[in-house]
């Protein structure tokens, strides 16, 4: 089999005195993701989905919350080295499809510096990824901004 498919999920807590960082992109707001790391809930998710793609775990088995060298890390650190790993198994990214939930901040001004990032990050082309957001309509935790998620599936080919 050349190609395999994972996806990712990831959702932190909204809280006080910490930036809000989404996407490797930092984005104004009076509140920021609660996490051991800077708690960037795309990031994670995509991170998920390559990982499980080729069933090596998630991103707590090689980052866990327990460990304090993890404290504060930044999430686009931890994805060259997942992406490291996608490689040294002999796969690389076809692409990856992102969704992000949140009811505020409006994060549509943010996707083309989000995807920026994410792309050089991951050494690939611009229309290997995409992301998306919407609301939670104000259903449930996220739609009553106590909480941000993203979800995210990706696509890896066999080099």
């Amino acid at each position: 089999m050349n190609i395999r498919i994972g996806n990712g999920y990831d959702i932190h807590r909204l809280g006080k005195e910490r930036p809000l960082i989404i996407g490797g992109e930092e984005i104004p707001h009076e509140l920021g993701l609660l996490g051991h790391s800077d708690a960037d809930v795309l990031t994670h998710a995509i991170m998920d989905a390559m990982l499980g793609a080729l069933s090596l775990g998630d991103i707590g088995h090689y980052f866990p919350p327990s460990e304090p060298k993890w404290e504060g890390a930044n999430s686009l650190s931890l994805l060259i080295e997942v992406n490291q790993m996608v490689q040294s198994q002999g796969w690389r990214v076809g692409n990856i499809d992102s969704v992000i939930i949140a009811e505020r901040p409006k994060l549509k001004p943010y996707l083309k510096a989000m995807r920026d990032r994410l792309t050089q990050t991951l050494a690939i082309h611009s229309d290997q990824i995409s992301i998306k957001v919407t609301t939670n309509e104000k259903l449930g935790a996220i739609g009553q901004e106590e909480g941000i998620s993203a979800y995210t599936v990706a696509l890896l080919i066999a080099d």
